[in-house]
């Protein structure tokens, strides 16, 4: 299966690829993802919720790495719960409106096709749940939290996240 979703976000090309770049950044943004460990020499290990509330984990390397332009991986080894490639791209948005954001993702899900249909009417489809998490991922960058409501699927609550680099710290005056 394939996915190809984008955004634009207000902020810079090289903050955006710096902030994802540091995987274990990942989860602050991508509700599915419970953990990303950098295990070193390019490769992580992934962990992740699944439908009826289980979850699945998969080691990743880095296949290609331009830094300010895009990210490429691939799941490895044989035991993977999930076999996913894919890039993220990062391009300066037209009219200096700060950067585009695409995410092409290929994926084999678990149980086939009676699993991708069983998790697409969970709500946990890999298109929907990337969907969900680049918008929350331009309200991280953009305004350093992610904001929630009765219909997000994280429930009721504002989730404050760690301060990002690119907002400014308290007391300082955004320009």
């Amino acid at each position: 299966m394939r996915v190809t979703k984008a955004i634009t976000i207000n902020h810079p090309v090289e903050e955006i690829y710096a902030f994802w770049r540091d995987f274990e950044n990942l989860p602050r943004f991508m509700y599915h993802l419970q953990m990303v460990e950098d295990v070193g020499g390019g490769r992580s290990h992934w962990t992740a919720k699944a439908p009826g509330g289980g979850h699945v984990e998969w080691d990743a390397e880095v296949t290609e790495d331009k830094p300010n332009e895009l990210i490429a991986w691939r799941s490895i080894g044989s035991d993977d719960d999930v076999e996913n490639s894919g890039v993220v791209r990062f391009l300066p948005a037209p009219g200096d409106r700060g950067a585009e954001i695409i995410v092409q993702m290929e994926y084999d899900p678990p149980g086939g096709k009676a699993g991708s249909l069983f998790a697409k009417l969970l709500g946990e489809e890999p298109g929907q749940q990337i969907d969900d998490d680049l918008r929350r991922l331009k309200q991280v960058i953009e305004t350093g939290e992610v904001v929630r409501s009765h219909g997000s699927p994280e429930g009721m609550g504002r989730s404050i996240l760690k301060q990002h680099p690119a907002q400014p710290s308290e007391g300082e005056a955004r320009l």
